[in-house]
């Protein structure tokens, strides 16, 4: 369990699904950028910034809970710039099992303020946020499933971040 922890516990490896350009983002992706702490403390901030359809995306994230090596919580502060869902709380749980570990992620959102943001988020809110866990989940799995001598991701794997304080 404490090795698959510090996997999942880099904020960047349970994100290809947004740094990595697919029709599902209209042809965008997403930059991370992590703190001196690099999204493994409570406190410590992760911020993504990209594109997707053409629009300018923004969040910062705080990490808001983290007990190794069963679960972490993280929580965008203030109004994120996404399209079809607002603010939000997210995180995963892990727990031991028979083969290895069950893996648990959540996110609680809430829709966009304001504008077409809003009308989307009603239209498409849900599956968003579905799609996005369950690429999160498939992340996961695959990391886990490299054998020991694979898990640290070359450079080709890793997507673009850099680490500035905030």
């Amino acid at each position: 369990m404490n090795d698959a922890f510090r996997l999942l516990d880099d904020p960047t490896r349970l994100s290809t699904h947004l740094t990595s350009r697919s029709w599902k983002l209209g042809w965008g992706r997403m930059t991370t950028i992590v703190d001196e702490q690099w999204g493994r403390v409570v406190s410590s901030h992760v911020v993504r910034r990209g594109r997707a359809f053409g629009m300018l995306l923004f969040l910062d994230e705080v990490v808001t809970e983290r007990e190794m090596p069963r679960r972490k919580v993280w929580e965008t502060v203030g109004e994120p710039r996404l399209i079809v869902i607002g603010p939000y709380r997210m995180g995963f749980e892990i727990a031991p099992s028979d083969s290895g570990v069950l893996l648990h992620v959540s996110i609680d959102y809430d829709l966009p303020s304001h504008g077409i943001s809003r009308l989307l988020g009603y239209l498409l809110g849900r599956v968003y946020a579905k799609w996005c866990t369950r690429e999160m989940l498939l992340q996961a799995k695959a990391l886990l499933a490299l054998p020991r001598r694979s898990v640290p991701w070359s450079a080709r794997h890793h997507p673009p971040m850099r680490q500035v304080p905030i």
